[in-house]
């Protein structure tokens, strides 16, 4: 079975991430980039299935700028065997709308006839989750998100999900979309040796029209602000100044 895992480049968890003054959009002037750590997720889960014996071939695809070739090397030294990198635009602030990554993916899919697609549930820069479950829907394939367990035996997949209630236990039939949750595994760092590997694996380039998608904007980001900071808190002597505290802010 081939497995087909989508990677996104972003900016890293560890850094403190910046509005521009205008309130544009994000700063991403020397800012240390990496891959989507839930798609690290969904690397290291495609290599374990490697490891036993029930995946011949890890394909790793991203769509995005032509810098996300080091987020491709990347998932290849960790343990992918070769790359696809759609360049859909030459300016790293244009982030490429869920939709049209699906529909690119989609044409991948058909070209590469994956027996699995494992994505990350969602990248931590626009937090849409929502590629793997338009992809699926494209497909007309099953679906399970927010995965903490997969088990693949034959054409099913079992699948433990993190719901609100606690988990919930799922098989679907293969082909499969599946989106990975945090609890899934620990993602490994790649060896020296492997970083070198990496290099000769093969990388190929696309461009969205050679799968006949338009990544043309549908929605326009109006502002970006940064969070509020947190107030201080406030001591209250008693219950009952408590809760006509939480009165008079509206909480109760």
């Amino acid at each position: 079975m081939k497995v087909l895992v989508p990677v996104k480049r972003v900016i890293d968890y560890n850094v403190k991430v910046r509005v521009k003054a205008d309130g544009s959009g994000v700063d991403l002037a020397n800012v240390k980039m990496s891959m989507n750590p839930f798609d690290e997720i969904s690397v290291e889960q495609a290599i374990r299935l490697k490891e036993a014996g029930q995946v011949e071939e890890i394909v790793v695809v991203s769509v995005g700028v032509k810098q996300a070739q080091e987020t491709l090397r990347t998932a290849l030294a960790m343990g992918a065997d070769r790359a696809i990198l759609v360049v859909a635009s030459d300016d790293v602030h244009n982030d490429i709308e869920p939709l049209a990554v699906a529909k690119i993916l989609k044409g991948i899919v058909d070209e590469e006839q994956p027996g699995l697609v494992l994505c990350g549930k969602q990248a931590i820069d626009n937090d849409m989750n929502a590629t793997g479950q338009m992809l699926a829907a494209l497909m007309g394939w099953s679906q399970a998100t927010f995965a903490s367990e997969v088990e693949i035996a034959g054409d099913k997949a079992k699948v433990t999900r993190e719901v609100d209630g606690g988990l919930q236990t799922i098989e679907v039939s293969m082909p499969t979309v599946i989106t990975v949750d945090l609890r899934l595994n620990e993602p490994r760092y790649a060896s020296l040796p492997n970083i070198m590997k990496a290099k000769k694996k093969p990388l190929d380039e696309k461009t969205p029209a050679d799968y006949g998608v338009d990544v043309a904007h549908r929605l326009e980001i109006l502002k970006t602000v940064e969070p509020e900071e947190r107030a201080a808190g406030e001591i209250v002597a008693d219950v009952d100044t408590l809760v006509a505290k939480l009165k008079e802010k509206g909480v109760v």
